[in-house]
């Protein structure tokens, strides 16, 4: 009987050592924490001719315009005769997750709004991404990576015919250092407020 016991005993306890153990955060949502969703409209600048064509591609000729003139370049008279193939308009995206810091770098996604064939080799120049609430949350800047691979046409597969014209940015953003107060993010807003 005490050997019996004994064995019960040694097996209770060996249980709990089998068992696999989990985080509470991976097995629980807290209710109104999540990650927030922020978009924003930028420029990609330094393309090797596979941007947008100003004639067709009218928002990023005013995107272009209105950045030069930002910088102290007057082009509204000559705004007819601009044509370049370096620059693209392009859509931001980026996950923040629901506890990030300021200063905490995110990843961010950049997608061609016009006809630009392909970004790599670009600049993002800097863009503010904002939440659903239209507060910026963080800015993101930076040369762009598609992951693309340089192949000459003759020999590159269908796939390297078409290079992206899209591009996942990894870590070229941050919550947003200008309006970052008191460890919170933008007008004493928390992260997770959109």
């Amino acid at each position: 009987m005490m050997k019996h016991a004994l064995l019960l005993l040694l097996s209770l306890l060996a249980v709990p050592a089998l068992a696999q153990t989990a985080r509470i955060k991976d097995i629980a949502d807290i209710e109104g924490v999540r990650d927030n969703q922020l978009v924003g409209y930028g420029l990609v600048v330094g393309l090797p001719g596979t941007g947008d064509r100003l004639r067709t591609a009218i928002f990023t000729r005013q995107s272009l315009v209105g950045m030069l003139e930002r910088l102290g370049v007057n082009t509204r008279d000559n705004e007819a005769r601009l044509d370049t193939r370096n620059v693209a308009a392009v859509m931001v995206t980026a996950n923040l997750p629901a506890f990030a810091q300021p200063g905490s770098r995110i990843d961010i996604a950049t997608s061609s709004l016009g006809d630009a064939s392909n970004l790599t080799g670009g600049t993002l120049l800097v863009t503010p991404l904002l939440g659903a609430d239209g507060e910026v949350y963080a800015v993101a800047q930076g040369a762009v990576a598609t992951g693309a691979i340089a192949a000459r046409r003759s020999a590159c597969s269908a796939a390297c015919r078409h290079p992206p014209a899209s591009a996942p940015a990894p870590s070229w953003s941050a919550p947003c250092p200008t309006h970052s107060r008191g460890g919170t993010m933008c007008g004493c807003r928390s992260a997770t407020r959109t």
